[in-house]
């Protein structure tokens, strides 16, 4: 059997299967894992926007030397990610070659897909969650106590519902609206797909042109939840999912949103395009068969002006930008 992956069902809408291992790190550790300093570790692949969340918000809240980072290449076959960038392909705290090996220590006969952003605890080798929507949103209320000084509040006790809303309508018209056109399995699933995202992005064009952030004055998960989308939009979902009434940067108003949010401490500084590239541009064989990634579009012009700041707004609340990057986990685009 080919190891390649396949996502397109001819004839069918594409439904992701968003049933995940539902585990929790809290405080109380109630589901049997605590929060603990050092003993986990995300396993978070650069090219994936859904694993890009997780990057951004342990940024932001300085989880960097609490919670490890692993990560794996840009490519994937059928039955897993696989940590081909490290010395002898293996990832150097876990050591194993495959996230599937975490996965299959703790369910043998685990039967769904191997999924990035994961959480492993360490000393057992164990997945402990998949559930990348609230891995976040844990590390935002339940990790607390190991936030770095100056850490912003993403998740406001006050603006949950709000956040909560709008992140709902973002995932279904936007963050998976884009797979519904790319791995649409018919000429009217397709369509159905593209009218609902571009009908989703000229309502957050609108939304965005009188205020800096989806919701309140500082940025929110709703913000983290739609950046990375926006990111791999004209790099991916322009051309190689179909997504093609405009790019992004024919937008103004959610141009110069991305670009604000890019040029963020905490954003930009997690983006890898060549990553993004190759996996979107190689992994989808039924999508592009020739495995030929492009080479636009450019890259700087994710650091042109915005003028974003002239709506007011506070990027971190009453906090801080986060440090640079440590050591190894820098990106040189």
């Amino acid at each position: 059997m080919s190891l390649n992956p396949s996502y397109i069902t001819p004839g069918l809408d594409f439904n992701r299967d968003t049933h995940y291992i539902e585990d929790r790190i809290t405080r109380d550790g109630r589901d049997g894992w605590p929060v603990e300093a050092g003993r986990y570790r995300l396993v978070a692949a650069r090219a994936c926007p859904w694993a890009n969340r997780t990057t951004i918000v342990r940024r932001l809240l300085g989880l960097e030397g609490v919670i490890s980072l692993g990560l794996p290449g840009p490519t994937h076959d059928r039955n897993s990610w696989t940590f081909d960038l490290d010395p002898d392909g293996l990832d150097p705290v876990l050591g194993i070659e495959r996230l599937q090996e975490a996965f299959f220590a703790r369910f043998p006969d685990y039967p769904r897909g191997i999924t990035v952003p994961a959480i492993v605890d360490v000393a057992s080798g164990k997945v402990v969650t998949n559930n990348y929507p609230q891995i976040t949103l844990d590390f935002e209320t339940e990790w607390t106590e190991h936030h770095r000084a100056g850490a912003p509040d993403l998740y406001p006790e006050a603006l949950r519902t709000q956040i909560d809303e709008v992140a709902n309508l973002i995932f279904h018209d936007v963050n998976n609206g884009v797979y519904k056109c790319g791995f649409a399995g018919s000429q009217k699933s397709y369509e159905r797909a593209y009218d609902a995202l571009f009908a989703r992005l000229d309502w957050l064009e609108e939304r965005l042109a009188g205020q800096r952030y989806l919701v309140g004055d500082t940025i929110t998960e709703a913000d983290i939840r739609l950046f990375t989308t926006l990111a791999r939009f004209d790099a991916v979902y322009h051309g190689h999912f179909k997504c093609n009434r405009n790019k992004l940067s024919e937008m103004p108003v959610l141009w110069a949103y991305a670009r604000d949010l890019f040029q963020t401490p905490g954003f930009g500084d997690t983006i890898d395009f060549d990553q993004i590239k190759k996996h979107y541009y190689v992994t989808h064989v039924d999508i592009n068969p020739s495995g030929i990634v492009p080479k636009g579009p450019d890259a700087a012009t994710w650091l042109a002006p915005h003028s974003r700041a002239d709506l007011g707004g506070r990027p971190f609340g009453t906090g801080t930008p986060p440090e640079p990057p440590v050591p190894g986990e820098r990106i040189v685009n």
